[in-house]
């Protein structure tokens, strides 16, 4: 019998015992763990900027103490140079004020150098393809906080909000869904079929309009144990990602302890280059007056001198490095925004 048909067929799943609902699971939890591999990424480029921006906050400080260095130490040569012209100082306390001056002048050419540096890094993790001149604000001071006594608390926070551990720990219970839908392989399938169509060249006798539905059930037999590998296979790789979320762990807790001994260390070295600072400036005044009595040399002002110079720097580098270090445990731990 002469016959032209067309129509449509429809297929419809309706079981494989689980494979399918661990595919999409494991396919979820792979998107969660992009999620917080992009926040990890976000929080390395605030800490660098942040590191980038209080370094450049030293590096002017620094500058500023060279600055104030050399113009002390140049208003010390102008006067031994009077003195000495008036046959009050010897040419040994001018040539001993000199190389003080000179000494000076070196810490500015250095200072000066690491600023430029600092702003330059500043510029190129800002996205600046040539040096900016940023004007870095100071924040506003704020109270040095003593850092906790131990560092488990400060570990046990990092374990639960530090994003690699979480873009880590999705990526384990990815693998490990897949792994189960793996296993399911074995499972048969339902599925339901079903198709209509009309025919509208035909014999009289046949009708115009046709259908059908049936329930197609497969059954996996033998495929030469491509599923037995495939399930192997996805059972090493949720291994490996355990291992590696493990070593992360280890990783983690063991920088978290580190930072922390750093920021322990920072918060004392505040008080101990305060106090050096005092103690310098104490010193400097009684050279100058001894000095200015002649009851001592240019040796014992000179010196006195440096020590000052010394406890400057000192005690400018201690309180941005203690902040810097509250930054990085904070990085550790998950908190910085």
């Amino acid at each position: 019998f002469p016959r032209a048909a067309a129509g449509a067929t429809v297929n419809q799943l309706i079981t494989d015992f689980g494979r399918t609902t661990n595919l999409v699971s494991s396919s979820q939890f792979h998107a969660k763990a992009e999620d917080a591999n992009a926040i990890a990424t976000q929080q390395d480029i605030i800490l660098a900027v942040d590191e980038a921006f209080y370094n450049s906050l030293e590096t002017h400080a620094l500058l500023q103490v060279a600055e104030d260095t050399v113009k002390t130490r140049q208003t010390l040569v102008d006067q031994v140079q009077a003195l000495t012209d008036a046959k009050l100082r010897s040419d040994l306390d001018l040539s001993f004020s000199k190389v003080d001056l000179a000494r000076a002048k070196l810490l500015l050419l250095e200072s000066n150098n690491n600023y430029e540096a600092s702003l330059s890094t500043l510029s190129a993790i800002l996205g600046y393809p040539d040096r900016q001149n940023f004007r870095a604000v100071e924040p506003e001071q704020q109270a040095s906080v003593a850092p906790l006594l131990e560092p488990t608390q400060l570990i046990q926070k990092a374990m639960q909000q530090r994003p690699e551990i979480q873009a880590m720990q999705n990526e384990v219970i990815a693998a490990e869904k897949f792994g189960r839908s793996e296993h399911d392989l074995w499972w048969p399938t339902v599925n339901a079929t079903g198709v209509v169509g009309q025919a509208p060249a035909r014999d009289d006798h046949i009708p115009s309009w046709y259908g059908g539905v049936g329930v197609n059930i497969n059954i996996p037999v033998f495929n030469g144990f491509l599923f037995n590998a495939r399930a192997k296979s996805a059972d090493l790789e949720t291994e490996v990602k355990r291992k590696k979320l493990q070593d992360l762990e280890d990783n983690l807790a063991r920088d978290v302890r580190n930072t922390w001994l750093d920021t322990q260390k920072a918060y004392a070295r505040l008080t101990v280059t305060q106090q050096l600072l005092e103690q310098a400036n104490l010193a400097l005044e009684l050279a100058q007056a001894r000095y200015k009595l002649g009851l001592s040399s240019i040796v014992e002002f000179s010196q006195a001198e440096l020590q000052k110079t010394d406890a400057d720097l000192q005690d400018t580098d201690a309180k941005y490095q203690y902040r810097l270090t509250q930054i990085v445990l904070a990085y550790q731990m998950g908190e910085h925004r």
